[in-house]
């Protein structure tokens, strides 16, 4: 006969469904987090004031491609990298690219106008000063972020940081096409 007892329901017992459970609801949570920003989403309604006052809005760009690049003048890389976006916009508008430059909300509205008067941005330039465009796409918060929509209104790519130019070259070569 064994004297061992019997097995334990102690604390750590009473821990494993919970853990379980939370790790569960992390994973859940993480898909939709995960399909909320996935390529295959349409861009959320969101619109635009741009520096000249007129207003633009995503319903507004439904059925061209267009580009939204949210960035500030005080982002090096957003500075080092707007040549390559005035470039990339020459190359592309006559084949129908829209784009709209979109200034965060602790941008100053005088240095967002100077830069785009100095560097004669040929694209929209609009000012979030409310923050509420940035949160439509997904609280966007690190500078430069840039999105891709196609003609259907889905978002097609979002890039953190500065593009690798041929594949988005590629990209809107591919989009405008269809």
């Amino acid at each position: 006969m064994s004297t061992s007892a019997p097995p334990s329901t102690g604390a750590s017992g009473r821990r494993l469904p919970v853990i379980l459970a939370a790790v569960v609801i992390l994973a859940v949570l993480g898909w939709f987090g995960y399909r909320a920003m996935s390529p295959a989403n349409a861009a959320p309604p969101a619109t635009f004031t741009l520096l000249s006052g007129d207003k633009v809005s995503t319903t507004d760009l439904k059925g061209k491609v267009y580009i939204l690049n949210f960035w500030a003048t005080s982002c090096t890389t957003c500075v080092k990298e707007m040549p390559e976006m005035v470039r990339t916009y020459q190359q592309y508008k006559d084949k129908g690219l829209e784009f709209v430059a979109v200034a965060m909300d602790y941008d100053p509205p005088m240095y967002v106008m100077n830069y785009a008067r100095t560097r004669e941005l040929p694209f929209k330039v609009a000012m979030d000063s409310d923050g509420t465009a940035a949160k439509a796409f997904g609280n966007v918060q690190l500078t430069p972020t840039t999105f891709v929509i196609g003609k259907d209104g889905k978002i097609l790519k979002r890039y953190v940081g500065e593009p690798e130019w041929d594949a988005l070259h590629k990209l809107l070569d591919g989009a405008l096409a269809a």
